[in-house]
């Protein structure tokens, strides 16, 4: 089968696995007021793993209502986290204490997923995604800010970064997918399809070990809120759009950007390095080893270090 055929059939195994089932109520992701007080429970118990101070704020949008956790100092250089898919703002409990000593950092809750954010309208385009963003960063006046993002949220953290005249400074990507290149490794992928199609903690067990290379460090609490992100998440179509973005895309960015990826990442290979160091005008890459896709818990010392000091 032509590799360009089986990454479109990974694309529609991961993004695409859409539903024209009529939902029970008016809510763009769960079916039932019973699924999202179940998931929301387990992201408010995630979310005390940050072992911070945080507070949480929800912003109207003209596309819905965004959820963000606001942590760290208020005169501390502003810092926007973009989570990866299905993984919400609490993914970065590992993560935040470090991010949170010099920086006030902005944890935003991507609208089409299961989070606290609440999309009103249709799923978005790239354009509206865009336009999204720019609405929370004009809420809260960030201007010359850094982002740190992952996986999906890399993706997001690139698009908006190719915008003319954007406010952001740094940015770091954790193994962002498609952003340099297709899928790596389609048949390892599969794993996503089935726990979408036939969801059990089995099968999402297999699935942790495809994309980590240390799943036993993943905290339980966050493994049951990630599980049930994945058991009622309502994936769609438009996620086909999220495509590698060109070199003339990539050639317009100017801000100086760290693209990390594991060595074992089941996403990246070292195409995508060799494609940032190519195209980006200033770009720093790494690749960690003894690590997958989910860097910020494979090796969370080494990746907390590397960001802290290049944010510095």
């Amino acid at each position: 089968m032509p590799k360009l055929l089986l990454q479109s059939l990974a694309l529609l195994m991961i993004f695409g696995c859409a539903t024209s089932k009529k939902e029970k109520f008016d809510d763009y992701v769960f079916q039932t007021k019973k699924e999202k007080n179940a998931y929301i429970d387990s992201y408010n118990n995630a979310l005390k793993l940050w072992n911070v101070p945080y507070v949480e704020e929800n912003i109207k949008t003209n596309y819905g209502t965004a959820h963000i956790v606001i942590a760290g100092p208020k005169n501390g250089k502003k810092l926007v986290l973009l989570h990866g898919m299905d993984a919400s703002s609490t993914m970065w409990y590992p993560n935040i204490k470090a991010l949170t000593k010099e920086h006030q950092v902005y944890a935003i809750d991507f609208l089409m997923e299961p989070n606290k954010s609440t999309l009103t309208s249709n799923s978005l385009s790239k354009e509206e995604i865009v336009i999204w963003y720019n609405e929370i960063f004009n809420h809260y006046k960030l201007k010359d800010f850094d982002i740190v993002a992952a996986s999906r949220g890399g993706w997001i953290a690139t698009l908006l970064a190719t915008q003319k005249n954007n406010s952001i400074n740094k940015i770091v990507l954790l193994s962002p997918a498609q952003t340099f290149e297709f899928i790596d490794k389609v048949g390892k992928t599969s794993a996503a399809l089935f726990l979408k199609l036939f969801p059990s903690e089995k099968k999402f067990g297999k699935t942790l070990k495809t994309f980590s290379t240390h799943p036993e460090k993943i905290n339980s609490v966050y493994k049951r809120q990630f599980y049930l992100a994945n058991k009622y998440a309502k994936s769609n179509t438009s996620m086909l759009k999220m495509l590698p973005f060109s070199d003339e895309d990539l050639k317009s960015i100017t801000n100086p950007v760290f693209i990390l990826i594991g060595d074992h990442d089941v996403i990246n290979s070292e195409k995508s390095i060799e494609r940032a160091q190519e195209f980006l005008v200033k770009s720093k890459t790494k690749i960690v080893k003894d690590a997958g896709h989910f860097l910020s818990i494979d090796q969370t010392k080494e990746i907390n270090q590397d960001m802290i000091s290049f944010l510095e």
